[in-house]
């Protein structure tokens, strides 16, 4: 099991990424800011244009360690990944799968995980603060994603398999200003919008599956999987479709409770985020640093893991989940098991 170690964030976008023997060195107008020991980084995320030398770039790839740069507002530009790991058979028979009819099985785990990991959220909100929200809403929306997961074990074809996550997930975005208990007037929620995030619940869950996104492409490459192969994402150049197929089973768990915590203990305030010209909302560097902060944080804690029984910390999840995939690809289980919060 890969232990875990650190997600260097470079948030200030005036950093410069450079090398120093086995150190990766920040830099600040020629100056040295601060070093880190590459033994003790797992991947490295840049939030400015300036970027890396190509010496840090050598010494990522030699210590296979992710790069990926995004704009200081977080739009991604780009990712580093390195030379391929893992061995060709692993992919072949991946490549195999995603072209037959085993592809919809792994894509059917891995939405009633998604459906059943939202449940979760709304069962946990009716039970913990029942007084304070609608809970008839909740209920009935509890109900009908009872009902979709039904749909979902029965469905035969990846476009009605589609169709029933976009519904689910309609409904359960549909309730979710109902979970956020305080700063409401701060934070109100009517719909999901990604491109851009129209208000400030949507920036940060927008922010925090960009940052999920990249955690797990990494942990799907640390395996030897193909992360721009998936299974329920179609095929599309640039897009890591089989990371995209993996996060629908986390969301729910590893980013939307999360963000309902940082609201509701306000962890996060008004003034952590900018509106732009064109109504897009998106987190301020003061805003993204709180963020981070608390997000690696988070990814610390332990949990038993609910199929390996296993305490795992938070942030091996990706990695536990990519490790339990690529034995299901090689025939070491006969189903892969998804990650049921």
């Amino acid at each position: 099991m890969r232990k875990l170690l650190n997600t260097l964030y470079i948030t200030n976008e005036n950093f410069y990424l450079s090398r120093e023997r086995e150190n990766f060195v920040i830099k600040e107008d020629g100056k040295v800011f601060k070093r880190f020991p590459a033994h003790i980084i797992e991947s490295i995320v840049c939030f400015s244009y300036i970027g890396a030398s190509p010496s840090a770039i050598e010494l990522a790839n030699t210590n296979q360690i992710s790069l990926t740069f995004l704009t200081p507002e977080g739009r991604f530009c780009g990712r580093y990944i390195g030379t391929t790991n893992g061995n060709v058979l692993l992919r072949r028979e991946q490549y195999r799968i995603a072209d037959d009819g085993r592809s919809l099985q792994i894509a059917k785990r891995c939405i009633e995980a998604k459906i059943i990991n939202s449940r979760k959220v709304l069962l946990r909100t009716l039970r913990d603060h029942r007084d304070k929200v609608n809970a008839t809403r909740l209920e009935v929306a509890e109900t009908y994603l009872k009902k979709q997961l039904f749909l979902c074990k029965q469905v035969d074809n990846k476009d009605s398999l589609r169709g029933i996550e976009g519904d689910a997930a309609r409904m359960y975005f549909q309730c979710f200003d109902d979970i956020i208990l305080y700063q409401k007037e701060d934070f109100v929620f009517v719909t999901r919008s990604k491109r851009p995030p129209l208000n400030r619940v949507n920036a940060i869950l927008s922010y925090l599956y960009t940052l999920l996104t990249y955690e797990v492409q990494s942990a799907l490459e640390s395996v030897g999987l193909d992360s721009y192969v998936g299974f329920f994402h179609t095929d599309r150049p640039g897009r890591a479709s089989l990371a995209l197929d993996m996060i629908e089973e986390l969301r729910p768990y590893l980013v939307d409770r999360f963000v309902i915590t940082l609201i509701n203990r306000k962890q996060i305030a008004p003034q952590d985020f900018e509106i732009k010209e064109n109504g897009a909302v998106l987190l301020n560097k003061k805003g993204r640093d709180k963020v981070l902060t608390l997000w690696q944080k988070r990814k610390h804690s332990e949990i038993i893991h609910p199929f390996i029984g296993e305490k795992v910390p938070i942030g091996l999840i990706p990695y536990v989940q990519a490790q339990l995939l690529s034995r299901h690809i090689r025939k070491d289980l006969e189903s892969y098991p998804p990650f049921l919060s």
